[in-house]
């Protein structure tokens, strides 16, 4: 306890530059406590999120009889998209029972009346459009126990009970589970691993760049107590109460940052991402995290950096060399690149991994180690680096900055390595980004909505027809083979003309109509064909008599669109007419072809929303759940990448200031026995900017190999981003030159010979 009292006061008690680091270190560490609440907190964001979904989930009434069933209100959803955004729909139909309301409702919606969000209030006043899909009239807002977020696009719509056929009963809302997350754990588990490799990373060694500030002259004050009588133990902790009193300011301090950003970021929101002030409040686990963790880390890096002052205070005093890094820290390094390299070998010679659960283990594991290796490898590296460039040189400045970083190599640790860690992390963030847009891209020219056949009127099928945007429409059907077994394959029927045919194809032979034709996509492989001249059945029901049809002998090639699945594997053109106008079959898909650029997607869907507002719209290729969540993870993965960014520049920062501030006596040694501001000032740059290119080049390597593997993983088409390589180059050019001319105005034109005085 004595010892920790005599750190406090020798903080506050040992000159305004002491107590200048000390706001310095506190600062610092605010800024990497808030990145780490941030990046703690977006777990329970997406948990309450998801806990206000599962709480409008309806419940069904159980121990009543069927009779008893009709009586309650039913509740039928529909989701469509609304650009790249789901827009939900839940008509409601009042029964004779009263149930309980929806969150963020008072009533079940009467006929006629629609409950909005206020996100999907204000796009109704600027695309009137919109209102299609939502038939009555507007009556209020959904409040926010209703909604899973403030940008959601929600509505209630009250209908009659005649008007949804496919409803459910329901007694109730409130499910202890959210049948579609916001997040699914798969895709969280990719968001975990980044974040761990883009912010985690870097906030470590930020944590320990400013538990380290003044490293030097710390280290001469506790030799001095040391040969006063102090014992190592006892020295360790002087040093670790200075630091962990920063570390708890800045805890403090950054958890107070942290409660700013929420409440105004999160009434602005992030793009395609949004949530409450309350979904962001500090949970226990986090503020552990941040007052109990970080000053640990601070203890533990505290007692460390004072070993050497505590083990041979008179090395200290009197500046003795330091010893040669220890040859350990190539181990992680070469660990992590191993299991990289061996990812890339199997990419590379087509026997890509197919086993998830042992890659999801071995990545994260294998950045963690490449990041941690990069960091304890820079060192020897530089020293090494150093000390081949002084013996080959004739550049006296040059000369002179690779002396002094041959001599005091973990200089070059403290302002390197949060840019190397960036610039790493960086390279796998732009993996992860290439692999979730392999998901979200849409090659194809052509969209195709499908609608069960038999929920539309012959009235509302022409309607459809004749929407904006729709440039054709067929039918599909299923058949059976006579004589076949049931489970025997059997060819899909188009019931199409050839004009249709050459609206949903982008390449069709001779086409002749009103006849029967075997249709063959010359781009897709070809299983046994039904032979000519068998017999196929359309089962219409209905009262209807089934229409036969014999498999025709000629054959029209075609090519769909790329990406587009519209017609299926090996179908037949049937004439149109061969269906009559008043059969409804249940195995008929109605389809609406148009454009996929996002406006006329829209448009289509408005106009589908007017003339069959329940009826269920599947666009083919367009998974609008999956889009979404696609997006949020983008989005947290941008704020990771600037979060790194902050943290990789604050270390920066952080530790090339106190490097400059420690080096004072040195260049102004130099500087009064004859060396010019301008040599000063490039031994400075070189100083800084050598180590930093070589751990760069390291990092890069390392980066694309680590990229390369994790793509190999993630089982998409793309394993060699070589398009993404410029970009990173570049970018690691731009830090290179971002530190030369940082570390410029750090040598002062003043000369002050006290800064050389004897202690």
């Amino acid at each position: 306890m004595k010892e920790l009292l005599l750190g406090l006061r020798l903080l506050f008690g040992s000159g305004r530059g002491n107590r200048v680091r000390f706001a310095l270190m506190a600062v610092g560490g605010s800024i990497g406590v808030c990145c780490l609440a941030i990046v703690l907190t977006i777990p329970g964001i997406l948990a309450a999120q998801d806990g206000r979904v599962a709480a409008r989930q309806p419940v069904a009434p159980h121990g009543v009889s069927a009779a008893e069933k009709d009586a309650f209100p039913l509740w039928l959803e529909r989701t469509d998209p609304y650009g790249s955004r789901p827009l939900t729909r839940i008509f409601m139909a009042r029964g004779t029972r009263a149930a309980e309301p929806p969150p963020g409702l008072k009533a079940v919606p009467a006929r006629g009346e629609v409950f909005v969000s206020p996100r999907l209030h204000e796009l109704l006043r600027a695309e009137p459009g919109l209102a299609q899909r939502l038939p009555g009239r507007e009556t209020g807002l959904i409040g926010r126990g209703g909604l899973a977020r403030p940008e959601e696009l929600f509505a209630y719509v009250g209908v009659g009970r005649d008007d949804l056929s496919d409803g459910w009963p329901f007694s109730g809302f409130g499910q202890s589970w959210a049948p579609t997350k916001t997040v699914e754990t798969s895709t969280l588990d990719i968001l975990r691993f980044t974040m761990a490799g883009i912010v985690l990373l870097p906030l470590a060694v930020f944590l320990s760049v400013c538990a380290r500030l003044s490293a030097a002259e710390r280290s001469r004050r506790l030799a001095a107590l040391r040969l006063l009588g102090m014992s190592a133990k006892g020295v360790q902790r002087v040093n670790a109460a200075e630091t962990v009193a920063a570390a708890v300011l800045g805890a403090l301090l950054g958890l107070g940052e942290y409660w700013v950003l929420n409440q105004l970021v999160s009434r602005v929101g992030l793009p395609d991402f949004s949530w409450y002030p309350n979904d962001g409040a500090l949970t226990g686990s986090t503020l552990v995290a941040c007052l109990v963790g970080c000053p640990l880390l601070a203890w533990f890096v505290g007692r460390a950096s004072a070993r050497k002052a505590a083990a041979n205070p008179l090395a200290v005093r009197r500046t003795a060399v330091d010893k040669r890094p220890s040859p350990w820290g190539f181990l992680p390094l070469l660990a992590g690149s191993g299991i990289a390299a061996g990812y890339c070998i199997a990419g590379a010679t087509g026997h890509a991994p197919h086993d998830t659960g042992l890659s999801s283990v071995l990545m994260p594991s294998a950045a963690v180690l490449i990041g941690v290796g990069l960091v304890a490898t820079l060192p020897s590296m530089s020293r090494y680096v150093a000390r081949r460039v002084a013996q080959s040189t004739r550049s006296v400045a040059l000369g002179l900055a690779m002396r002094r970083n041959e001599a005091e190599p973990g200089g070059a640790l403290r302002v390197a390595a949060g840019l190397v860690v960036l610039v790493f992390a960086a390279s796998l963030a732009q993996g992860v980004l290439i692999e979730l847009d392999q998901v979200s891209k849409n090659t194809s020219p052509i969209q195709a909505y499908d609608m069960r056949y038999a929920r539309l009127t012959a009235d509302q099928r022409q309607s459809l027809e004749r929407l904006p945007g729709v440039r054709a429409h067929v039918v599909t059907m299923e058949s059976s083979l006579v004589g076949a077994s049931e489970t025997a394959w059997s060819p899909h029927v188009v019931l199409a003309t050839c004009s249709q045919l050459r609206a949903v194809a982008s390449w069709v032979g001779e086409c002749a109509d009103r006849q029967p034709l075997q249709l063959r996509d010359t781009e897709v492989p070809q299983d046994a064909p039904v032979g000519a001249g068998k017999k196929l059945v359309l089962p219409l029901g209905g009262g209807h008599r089934d229409v036969s049809i014999t498999v025709p002998r000629r054959t029209v090639t075609y090519r769909e669109f790329e990406d587009a699945w519209v017609l299926g594997s090996q179908p037949i053109l049937v004439p149109p007419s061969e269906l009559p106008a008043s059969a409804r079959p249940e195995s008929a898909t109605f389809k609406l072809i148009s454009a996929s650029d996002p406006d006329t997607v829209r448009r289509v869907l408005d106009g589908i929303g007017h003339v069959a507002p329940t009826i269920e719209v599947i666009p083919q290729g367009l998974n609008i759940t999956a889009l979404q969540q696609i997006a949020v993870v983008k989005t947290l993965l941008g704020l990771g990448m600037v979060l790194g960014a902050v943290i990789g520049v604050a270390a920066y920062v952080v530790a090339a200031t106190d490097r400059a501030v420690e080096r004072r006596p040195q260049v102004t040694a130099l500087a009064l026995l004859g060396a010019r501001p301008r040599m000063l000032r490039t031994v400075q740059v070189a100083q800084v900017v050598v180590p930093l290119a070589v751990g760069l080049l390291l990092a890069v390597v390392t980066g694309k190999m680590a990229e390369s593997s994790y793509l190999v993983t993630g089982g998409g088409t793309v394993f060699w981003d070589r398009a993404g390589l410029p970009i990173l180059l570049a970018g690691t050019l731009g830090v290179v030159a971002v530190a030369a001319l940082g570390s410029l105005p750090l040598v002062g034109r003043r000369i002050d010979p006290e800064l050389i005085r004897r202690d």
